[in-house]
């Protein structure tokens, strides 16, 4: 068909439509802008009320907030209790009873770790009169002429040299011989107590005349230094078939029976073979040391083989000066 507008109209036609597609693109555009201010609304109110600051919009953006780190909490560990505060132990250690400071302390093994630990101030391993005592290479009695207390005559062992101890190791040697006597073991002898500091000082210099200083200290203690001062060590020999000497004893059977069941009257073997590096000395299988009871029960169930190892103690292996 053939228009019949006239071409006066044509021009006005166009304008018309062009004008109405800029009216809808003008609408379409405030439409989105609305829309996007109601989303940015909802946003900041939301993050208002989640209690997150938000810039208002429009407001250029603030700095991420920076999150506080909770400062450190320290606490101190309480300090162990000492044995010294109990008072068992305190009304033990008062009266000089040894083995009950032990039994009151929870047995050998706890005073050991007490004493190793730093936990028992009344006990003192310098103590000559108290059955712990250690006296070694670096460690002499004080006083150095130490005499004490309560020495007796040793029953039930042949003697020799006046074997004499302290009461209460003489009284748990004399058991043990009657033990060996019993199992049918053989017979103790015993050749050295108590040495009083004078004797020492004899047997010392003795020593080194016959082979010399370096020879003599690793079988015989300085004066002030010797366990045999202290009346709780001795020398034994077995005795079985006739009397034999020191050197036999750690291969004969009173001696062999005496490092398995020493314990079990307080006493221990102080010098075992390979232990020189820490004692300073040769192994003595015949030099019995006694700790008591309960303390010889921790030191052999332990698996120790030195006082000095024992007790937490450097190694003595040579004297000072």
């Amino acid at each position: 068909m053939i228009s019949t507008a006239s071409p006066e109209t044509l021009p006005s036609r166009r304008a018309a439509r062009v004008a109405s597609g800029r009216l809808r693109r003008r609408r379409v555009a405030v439409a989105c802008a609305a829309m996007a201010a109601i989303v940015v609304g909802v946003l900041w109110v939301s993050a208002l009320l989640g209690g997150v600051p938000v810039a208002a919009p429009g407001a250029p953006a603030a700095p991420p907030a920076v999150q506080s780190i909770p400062a450190p909490v320290f606490t101190r560990a309480p300090a162990a209790a000492s044995i010294c505060d109990d008072p068992a132990v305190a009304a033990a250690v008062a009266a000089g009873d040894d083995e009950a400071v032990i039994v009151a302390a929870g047995g050998g093994m706890s005073f050991r770790e007490a004493v190793v630990s730093g936990t028992a101030p009344c006990i003192s391993l310098s103590d000559p009169a108290r059955r712990w005592v250690v006296v070694n290479k670096q460690r002499p009695l004080n006083p150095i002429d130490y005499e004490p207390q309560g020495i007796v005559q040793v029953q039930g062992l042949q003697t020799f040299n006046a074997g004499v101890l302290r009461q209460d190791a003489a009284a748990a040697l004399q058991q043990m011989a009657e033990a060996v006597e019993t199992a049918g073991v053989g017979t103790l002898g015993q050749l050295s107590g108590y040495r009083s500091y004078d004797t020492q000082v004899a047997t010392y210099q003795e020593n080194v005349a016959r082979g010399g200083q370096a020879e003599a200290e690793v079988s015989s203690a300085r004066p002030g230094f010797s366990e045999h001062q202290l009346g709780l060590a001795m020398d034994l020999m077995p005795c079985g078939s006739g009397c034999g000497t020191l050197d036999d004893f750690g291969s004969s059977p009173e001696g062999q029976w005496v490092a398995a069941n020493a314990w079990q009257f307080g006493f221990v073997v102080r010098y075992e073979q390979g232990a020189t590096p820490v004692t300073g000395y040769e192994a003595e299988p015949w030099h019995l040391r006694y700790i008591g009871p309960e303390l010889a029960r921790a030191y052999h169930e332990g698996g120790w083989h030195t006082l000095e190892e024992f007790f937490g103690l450097p190694a003595a292996p040579s004297y000072a000066g």
